[in-house]
């Protein structure tokens, strides 16, 4: 099993979760620089996708800075060919790690045969692993997947996956019915724990689901028994959430933050014929950095309405903080 960089790392291992048009890598280098987790994951890219026509269009959502490092690649997909020639070039563009979603309950991945769909397959997975760690080489892989499709079934699952030896494996704790609909069941972490432990495995267990901050992801690996924890959305508008000791942001501190995190999507991002995403999605970030102060709803829908770079933000952010 090749451990990599997950060998080097303090347990309870705090860990930061891909979410699609999300963590990308204008909002991962903001927060490297206010509160880097133990280690961050890119949003999960199409191996298919990287083997066709469209490779130069995808390579922005791979793109990261040394800041950033420890990070793994998450990737998705049903064809082992392509999760083998996939992990080919993570090796040649410095990854730390490759990831394999198992977990995305989105009706378009699912359709290919891949994200949570594999929990339904468990040959194609392990022919799936097996075949990105042979690409690998010395990188570690490791799976985010949930505790079941429609039910808990973690006794069958887990150990299937665990024959193939991966470096670590996060398990939302839900199933991929629930969505993120229902409350995150942490008893399960612990079982999985204990299969792991039965099967002898020196496999890593990450929890993952409805975790706020590191105070409550510390109690959750400590009661669980589980070797880290993953946190997705207590990161939302707060790129403070891994910071030890725990830092509370002023308003002005969020909102000078917010600004310079648009700016650096603009650069980054900001143009989608130039291969970026467009203004739009740096938007609903600002939904997470405006609330729970007075002013934050007025705020919010001027930029909203009106911002259309990030000039315009930083001119609305500084007519909006005098008043205060």
């Amino acid at each position: 099993m090749a451990t990599g960089f997950w060998k080097k790392l303090k347990k309870p291992i705090m860990a930061l979760a891909p979410m699609a048009n999300v963590t990308d890598c204008a909002f991962r280098q903001i927060i490297a620089k206010y509160g880097k987790p133990d280690v961050m994951w890119t949003e999960f890219v199409s191996c298919d996708g990287l083997q066709s026509k469209g490779r130069a269009n995808l390579l922005i959502d791979l793109s990261f800075t040394k800041k950033e490092r420890p990070i793994v690649a998450q990737i998705f997909g049903a064809k082992p060919e392509n999760f083998y020639k996939t992990a080919l070039l993570l090796r040649e563009l410095g990854f730390d790690g490759i990831d394999i979603n198992m977990g995305c309950p989105d009706k378009n991945v699912e359709k290919q045969g891949a994200g949570a769909k594999l929990m339904k397959n468990p040959e194609l997975a392990r022919e799936i692993i097996r075949a990105a760690k042979r690409g690998a080489g010395a990188l570690p892989v490791s799976v985010k997947t949930r505790i079941g499709y429609n039910k808990n079934e973690l006794a069958a699952w887990l150990p299937a996956l665990l024959e193939t030896e991966p470096a670590a494996i996060i398990i939302h704790c839900r199933t991929r019915q629930e969505m993120s609909l229902v409350p995150a069941r942490w008893e399960h972490i612990a079982e999985a724990v204990a299969l792991r432990d039965k099967a002898g495995s020196s496999t890593l267990i990450l929890g993952n689901g409805d975790v706020a901050n590191l105070d409550e992801a510390e109690k959750k690996a400590a009661a669980t028994g589980a070797d880290g924890v993953m946190i997705g959305r207590g990161i939302f508008g707060n790129p403070w959430c891994f910071c030890r000791p725990p830092f509370t942001p002023s308003i002005e501190d969020k909102l000078r933050v917010m600004v310079e995190h648009t700016y650096l999507f603009e650069k980054l991002l900001g143009d989608p014929p130039t291969g970026g995403k467009g203004f739009n999605n740096m938007k609903k970030h600002y939904k997470s950095y405006v609330n729970g102060f007075d002013g934050a709803k007025d705020l919010r829908t001027q930029l909203m309405e009106q911002a259309k770079d990030a000039a315009t933000v930083e001119k609305i952010v500084n007519s909006f903080l005098p008043k205060r």
